[in-house]
């Protein structure tokens, strides 16, 4: 596994019966504990200034497909920290060849923090107390599809 939370492994276009439907990036979790797939907070992403929402975007984990709406209930799934998950993108076409920047925004909530810190979270902002120890909360990372 790669240092940063977007992995450069893994970024691909995705074929489905000969046609591409989309793409797909992997992530790691910057967390030593893990988490439920329940005390995510996806963010948006944002591909060359494109925004996508978390809405359309199937996290991937251990070969289990899940959308934002079942992760929100699903208390049994847990994310590992040596594991990493594939948000797969749906886009007709997907992406062109050649380096594209991706921004993307996730976090979490630990049942230690206190409920007014919790609320405050935004995926799709750092937050105004760094904890360095839960990484960054948006990540950047310039990657290329061949």
């Amino acid at each position: 596994m790669e240092r940063e939370v977007i992995q450069s492994v893994g970024f691909r276009n995705r074929v489905e019966n000969g046609t591409v439907v989309g793409f797909q990036f992997k992530l790691r979790l910057p967390y030593y504990r893990g988490v439920y797939l329940s005390q995510l907070r996806p963010g948006t992403l944002i591909v060359d200034g494109e925004r996508l929402e978390k809405e359309n975007l199937i996290w991937c984990i251990r070969g289990e497909e899940y959308s934002f709406e079942e992760m929100q209930v699903d208390w049994q799934t847990h994310w590992s920290p040596t594991e990493t998950a594939i948000i797969k993108v749906p886009k007709p076409g997907g992406l062109a060849q050649g380096l594209h920047e991706l921004t993307y925004g996730f976090c979490f909530t630990s049942s230690y923090m206190p409920p007014a810190l919790q609320e405050s979270l935004d995926p799709d902002k750092e937050s105004f107390v760094f904890l360095p120890e839960f990484g960054r909360h948006v990540n950047t990372r310039r990657l290329l599809i061949v």
